[in-house]
């Protein structure tokens, strides 16, 4: 049985990552700070570890006492908006912590990572669909921060002999796979409408006159569940010593308008609202979709879940939990 760090595995996706290991017959050790995870998130018999990641002596103790085979770093400043107004902040936490990471790694002989990129690498982008090759123009200090990560991994790769790396470029995760992990935050589509829904407010809509089919943003939805499987794919592959490209996109191919989500929330909830528009946002492109032809290849990847099942696992798991603090 190989054993994985898991930075951050007491959040959102990092609480999913640790189960689909898990599930999988390896052993997850969870790295995190609690800033925005849950102890609650972290699952009975999986070593939670209170700690930061610029804490390398920490990582490297953790790392050789469990003889981990890899890292699934996953912990980050996830908020491309406000990384704007925190700049400093955001590159202390992703790309000094990657590094912090990554020498922990080096100074425990831990080969191999899988890293939580993002879409934000990609900025604006200029054609119908994004691949791995399209050109790289983050638009933010966060997806700069998460570029400059890849280079790092990719860096370091070259650098030193039997360790490994790939990045895994997300997109707009969603869903629960669990009732016992949801999306608490507080800048996400689907958290937004649904603590509206919950209160009793109604959601809105950021523009609603843009190139798209509805006049709203269309963005590439994609299940947390499924983003897991892949994680731990790329983890077995990593252990295998099988080939992997540097980075992937896990995307759907097609992507959904904001208004189809919206009409997907009202179906699945059974709330009657019609949302509100308000402002287009600052910076928010009409269409962002990816291929994740590669990432099907290599890494199990595929779209499992519909959309209204997608909602229906979200509204799930955030009712069946504690109110929000």
């Amino acid at each position: 049985m190989t054993t994985w760090l898991v930075t951050g595995g007491a959040g959102y996706i990092g609480a999913h990552v640790v189960r689909a290991l898990t599930t999988a017959g390896m052993r997850p050790v969870v790295v995190d700070n609690l800033s925005s995870g849950r102890a609650g998130f972290v699952p009975d018999g999986v070593d939670l570890v209170e700690g930061d990641i610029l804490d390398t002596e920490l990582l490297t103790r953790t790392l050789a006492d469990n003889r981990c085979s890899g890292v699934v770093h996953v912990a980050g400043f996830k908020y491309a908006g406000v990384s704007v107004e925190r700049p400093l902040h955001t590159y202390a936490q992703n790309v000094t912590g990657t590094a912090s990471v990554l020498a922990a790694m080096e100074a425990a002989g831990t080969p191999g990572m899988v890293f939580s990129s993002s879409a934000a690498v990609y900025g604006t982008p200029d054609g119908e669909l994004v691949t791995e090759d399209s050109p790289k123009r983050p638009e933010s200090p966060y997806g700069e921060s998460k570029l400059i990560g890849e280079w790092l991994i990719d860096d370091v790769a070259r650098s030193r002999p039997g360790f490994r790396g790939a990045s895994l470029r997300y997109f707009n995760v969603v869903g629960s796979a669990t009732d016992e992990v949801y999306d608490a935050s507080p800048h996400n589509l689907f958290p937004l409408v649904i603590e509206a829904l919950l209160e009793g407010r109604t959601p809105r809509i950021n523009g609603d006159d843009y190139p798209t089919p509805d006049g709203t943003c269309v963005r590439d939805y994609v299940h947390v569940g499924d983003l897991a499987v892949s994680h731990v794919a790329a983890a077995r592959a990593l252990d295998a010593g099988r080939p992997l490209l540097p980075a992937y996109n896990l995307g759907s191919g097609e992507g959904l308008s904001v208004r189809q989500i919206m009409d997907a929330m009202r179906r699945v909830t059974g709330i009657d609202f019609d949302p509100a528009i308000a402002p287009r946002r600052a910076g928010d492109p009409a269409r962002i979709v990816a291929t994740g032809e590669a990432a099907a290849r290599d890494l199990d990847w595929r779209m499992r879940y519909s959309v209204d099942e997608m909602v229906a696992s979200a509204w799930s798991a955030r009712r069946s939990a504690v109110p929000a603090a």
